[in-house]
């Protein structure tokens, strides 16, 4: 069944209009993030009713796929607020057939213009993977899963290689981008330069986000 675009009349927040660019979306997205960095958001924790029911109809201007982490909330680190982004988070930020119609559904349905995967340091899942190639010894239960989804990544870095943490956590966003660039549903948008996937690494010493992959 073909998925509709969402009708160009309905409300967005009063200092964005509906779509806009990749770069403008992606420049947005960073500058919320030196706001958190610098210790000056504009939007904190303000998770009220009343600042829920003030944010109105949704248009989202970005849908960022980061991982399951309590020490990663992805609105905080980019000081968004209600309405403003999208957000997916799975163990390692891992894709699958859920993750990527939830984000064909945004970019189709709401137009945002940019999809983040967002990766970052000390990750449980990829040191998980990293054990399970190591070892030998294949996780019980969906875990299962997610090291399997994990496991390319290291092994293009290399098990034996000294810096394989830090360096399979970058691989496996660039996997994780390149799959959602060639997607069926993303790949001509994505050509035309109406939709930007980018990647991204999430600092847990600094707080900062760094551009791996930018569109």
């Amino acid at each position: 069944m073909a998925v509709s675009r969402a009708s160009p009349t309905r409300s967005a927040p009063a200092d964005r209009a509906p779509g806009g660019s990749p770069r403008t979306a992606l420049a947005e997205l960073l500058a919320g993030n030196r706001r958190f960095v610098s210790g000056q958001p504009v939007h904190g924790h303000d998770v009220s009713a009343a600042a829920a029911s003030a944010s109105g109809d949704q248009q989202p201007y970005a849908v960022l796929l980061g991982c399951i982490d309590s020490r990663v909330p992805l609105e905080a680190i980019f000081d968004q607020t209600f309405g403003s982004i999208c957000v997916i988070r799975t163990g390692g930020h891992v894709l699958d057939r859920a993750v990527l119609g939830s984000i064909e559904y945004v970019v189709e349905v709401l137009g945002v213009p940019l999809v983040m995967v967002l990766g970052h340091e000390r990750c449980g899942a990829v040191d998980a993977t990293v054990e399970a190639l190591r070892t030998g010894r294949r996780p019980p239960g969906a875990l299962a899963h997610l090291v399997d989804r994990i496991a390319p990544a290291v092994t293009e870095v290399g098990r034996d290689d000294p810096q394989i943490r830090p360096l399979a956590i970058r691989r496996h966003v660039r996997r994780t981008v390149a799959a959602l660039r060639a997607d069926p549903l993303l790949a001509e948008p994505v050509a035309a330069g109406r939709v930007a996937v980018a990647g991204a690494i999430y600092d847990l010493a600094t707080g900062e986000v760094t551009l791996l992959e930018p569109p």
